[in-house]
């Protein structure tokens, strides 16, 4: 693959704006190339970059470009080939790779980072098949290591890299029985939902519970319950501090509602959720907004509570689909105040022209403690940092890739 190394300070000047609570706004191209973006130090000068489409964004201004693989633009009535983007370590090599999840059922793809800055990407595809519409690259099993967990052949489960291969296929582990996945499954999350210390995997209608042990793949056990129609990413988090975890997600990622469901036990150990509303259908003196399709959960200001970061997504099936597809394309982020039965969360706007994809990550991007929040969806691609803005090259850095959730 040529080098293409693209200069456009220009363009990103005229696009760095401030935005809403104190967030540099960056449009880092406005061009539909991808719904889904990440970050992490990809050339290894101590400053975090932006990987979004088919480039990565040397920070901390982002205003030069690198191609990872061929570019390709699409039309924002139709689909990209590029869903989700993760940065990680992927073939242990300490450099940060890129993984590519696109169109829900295609195959996934992951990119070797070459580790000079160059654009000589060795693509590798290591998954055959990615379905639901919510794949998360997270450690399920425990082991210190990322796995991409999703469905596959209608069963969730996991695809696992072998660290010291990783460019040969990777295996696919269910967890799941015949029909607990499938190619557009909505709503799909990862975390530790009765309190034992592995991380359990939620869906819409329940969460299936990790076992004691993962040798020989058992199927593990479906706990029903009804967190909404099926949205987007799903979060566990002791939300109202009463030390039982709780569940965040949006109620349709194609219509309205965000949500947390407080997890309540009877004395005969007996789990229930009940639902607390956070944003629902349109309202006077209300925030609310439709297409809800990427929901991440960050300590956005530093206060050891984890906010909620959600927004509308552009577009979802084109201009005349859905509800309200022409709707204000917002930002926002919840920050979670009180404790105990008067937790709330308070929305605070990001911005009003930028909106999420199918995927919206949070990074410290500028070390300042405050989470930043990167975008790509069908008006481009776009990174929102927090206070002044991006910070200079830090001497000491213990990762390349900056956590998602701290």
């Amino acid at each position: 693959m040529a080098n293409v190394r693209i200069l456009f300070a220009l363009f990103a000047a005229a696009l760095c704006a401030q935005a809403g609570e104190g967030f540099t706004r960056f449009q880092l191209d406005k061009d539909f190339t991808c719904e889904g973006a990440d970050a992490g130090d990809i050339d290894g000068d101590g400053v975090i970059d932006v990987v979004a489409g088919p480039w990565w964004f040397r920070g901390p201004q982002f205003t030069q470009r690198t191609e990872i693989f061929p570019a390709k633009t699409f039309s924002p009535e139709q689909y990209s080939n590029q869903f989700f983007t993760f940065v990680d370590d992927i073939d242990g090599d300490k450099k940060p790779d890129v993984l590519i999840v696109g169109f829900p059922g295609k195959a996934g793809r992951w990119y070797r980072n070459p580790g000079d800055g160059s654009a000589n990407w060795k693509e590798s595809v290591c998954c055959p098949s990615v379905e639901t519409e919510s794949p998360t690259w997270t450690d399920l099993t425990g082991d210190g290591k990322a796995e991409l967990v999703c469905s596959n052949g209608g069963k969730l489960g996991w695809y696992e890299p072998d660290r010291a291969a990783a460019e040969k296929p990777w295996v696919f582990h269910a967890l799941g029985t015949a029909g607990s996945g499938k190619t557009f499954l909505h709503g799909l999350g990862v975390g530790d939902v009765d309190g034992d210390g592995k991380k359990d995997v939620l869906v819409a209608n329940g969460w299936w519970r990790q076992p004691e042990s993962l040798a020989g793949d058992p199927v593990w056990e479906l706990q029903a319950a009804k967190f909404g129609g099926g949205g987007a990413q799903m979060h566990v988090d002791d939300v109202d501090g009463d030390g039982l975890p709780d569940v965040i997600t949006s109620l349709a990622a194609h219509g309205y509602g965000l949500a947390w469901f407080q997890q309540q036990r009877a004395a005969d150990g007996k789990r229930t959720f009940v639902q607390h509303t956070i944003i629902d259908k349109p309202a006077p003196d209300t925030v609310s907004f439709s297409q809800l399709h990427a929901v991440a959960l960050y300590d956005m200001d530093g206060d050891g509570k984890k906010d909620i970061v959600t927004g509308k997504r552009r577009w979802a099936h084109g201009s005349k689909g859905d509800v309200d597809p022409m709707g204000t394309p917002v930002l926002y982020w919840f920050r979670k105040i009180g404790a105990g039965d008067a937790t709330k969360f308070e929305p605070r706007l990001i911005d009003d022209a930028s909106g999420v994809g199918t995927q919206v990550e949070v990074r410290d991007i500028n070390r300042d403690g405050r989470g930043d929040v990167i975008v790509g969806n069908k008006l481009g691609c776009f990174a929102f940092i927090s206070g002044a803005g991006p910070a200079p090259p830090s001497a000491t850095t213990s990762s390349t890739t900056p956590a998602r959730t701290p």
